[in-house]
């Protein structure tokens, strides 16, 4: 599969990981100013209320310095020139009368506001907030204030003024557009160096994929780079060549099951067919015929044991079995094991000698098995007139363990590595002789691994072999 057949099918690693980049810094980016814009207006908002307080503070000391309402008819120049902006609004007017004195350009409506006595000071609390049409925020305040005071008969005259935020509102509008351009260029800036920085960065993962796809079952001795990886490629590259050598380990392990079955179905097979057609070539006597058929009768049996032994191993593979276990005596359970096989140890001057006490947990069919095989193993391939030596222990609590050794002169630590593997003899000639099928000591494996248990083989002195067979105690809660 090619880069562009994975790109027609959705966005690769690379694009998706530079939008997400983008996308955080958008967010970010606007979040940010979206923060800066907000204060930026508190900071306008309380600057222009502190200016408007100011300005009617000056109005209403000012208005005390005069004698009279008259001098304010007489002078309007002089209280419009104090005003702030063009749209700023001024109304002086006596209580429940027409202003005398009113500025007011955008000719905006007053809301209702309650003036602020006279001689109490403003607060940012005395404020009224409104909306012009074109959505620019204006202040109001109102405030009483004595004219002439001290001097005859004082007025008293109410001072509305507004704030209009014409220039804050431009200063505000001007900093969204330069927030939003900051957040697009942003997400441009981001996305692009993101996308090269991945591209980059993911290099070594193009590279292991080109090099993943050159593994074949042909070539699985082929494994990832992992000099100059990243660490966490680098753990991932581990992994994988741990698994492919699992892989590779079960692959040959099949090849050479499959060669081994083959080899071992085809013996019998080729006596059964050779022996047919020689008696086919002939008419024969009946007897001629009868051993045949138990001549015949041998090999299907053996062909039986075959299918049997591999049927349970595949079983056992795929934990299909279930293992009921129950408490055994050690001694009496092998001491009949060791009666049974007694007469063909004989046949080679062997002996078995037993030492045992305890019991052991494990599924009475199956041990008997695994014994068994470890028994006839040593009495086949042992040294004629020699010792079988069986030792076992075991309780409750730390489980047993079952010895069996003897001696064997044609043991080396390559045959001993390979004993456990399935169709394995490392004595031909005696294999011949003994009809084995290389799956005994397989299947003691299989069953020691249904118990959660271990078989091992070992050279404890020269000339001697050891099988132990160790199974677990009672898991208490």
């Amino acid at each position: 599969m090619n880069d562009a057949s994975i790109s027609a099918r959705g966005w690769t690693l690379t694009l998706r990981v530079s939008a997400l980049f983008a996308l955080i810094a958008c967010l970010v980016v606007a979040g940010l100013g979206w923060y800066l814009y907000g204060s930026a207006r508190e900071a306008l908002e309380l600057r222009a209320d502190q200016a408007l307080i100011g300005r009617v503070e000056h109005f209403r000391n000012l208005m005390h310095d005069l004698y009279n309402v008259e001098q304010m008819e007489q002078r309007p120049a002089l209280f419009e020139s104090m005003m702030g902006n063009e749209q700023d609004v001024r109304i002086f007017r006596r209580r429940g009368e027409p202003p005398f004195i009113q500025s007011n350009p955008d000719h905006l409506t007053p809301p209702a506001m309650k003036p602020a006595p006279v001689g109490t000071p403003l607060t940012t609390a005395d404020l009224v907030s409104a909306v012009r049409a074109d959505g620019v925020h204006i202040r109001w305040v109102s405030a009483l204030a004595e004219v002439g005071r001290g001097q005859g008969q004082a007025d008293t005259v109410e001072n509305a003024a507004a704030y209009v935020m014409v220039q804050e509102a431009a200063m505000l509008r001007s900093y969204r557009w330069r927030i939003a351009g900051a957040a697009a260029a942003a997400v441009l800036l981001t996305a692009l160096l993101g996308f090269l920085l991945l591209r980059r960065g993911l290099r070594p993962l193009l590279e292991m994929s080109r090099r993943a796809e050159q593994i074949t079952p042909d070539h699985l001795s082929m494994r990832l780079e992992q000099d100059g990886m990243p660490q966490e490629l680098r753990r991932v590259a581990l992994s994988f060549n741990a698994m492919l050598d699992r892989l590779e380990a079960g692959y040959e392990h099949l090849s050479q099951f499959s060669g081994d079955l083959a080899h071992e179905i085809r013996t019998p097979i080729n006596v059964l067919m050779g022996q047919s057609q020689v008696a086919l070539g002939q008419r024969r006597a009946p007897e001629e015929y009868e051993q045949l058929l138990e001549s015949n009768l041998e090999e299907l049996q053996r062909l039986s044991r075959i299918v049997e032994n591999i049927m349970f191993l595949a079983q056992a593979d795929h934990a299909t079995l279930a293992v009921d276990c129950a408490a055994l005596d050690l001694r009496e359970e092998l001491g009949k094991i060791a009666d049974y096989f007694e007469g063909i140890a004989d046949e080679r001057g062997m002996r078995f000698e037993l030492d045992a006490q305890g019991v052991c947990h494990a599924n009475l069919v199956m041990w008997r098995r695994a014994v068994s095989n470890l028994a006839i193993n040593a009495v086949r391939y042992g040294e004629a007139n020699s010792t079988v030596r069986i030792v076992a222990h075991g309780d409750d609590n730390h489980g047993s363990r079952i010895v069996v050794e003897n001696r064997s002169t044609e043991t080396t630590p390559h045959t001993m590595a390979r004993m456990f593997d399935r169709f394995y003899r490392g004595d031909r000639s005696r294999s011949a002789y003994t009809e084995s099928n290389g799956l005994g000591l397989a299947i003691v494996k299989a069953i020691m691994a249904l118990h959660r248990g271990t078989a091992t083989v070992e050279c404890p002195q020269p000339g001697w072999i050891r099988f132990t067979l160790t199974f677990p105690g009672i898991s208490r809660p």
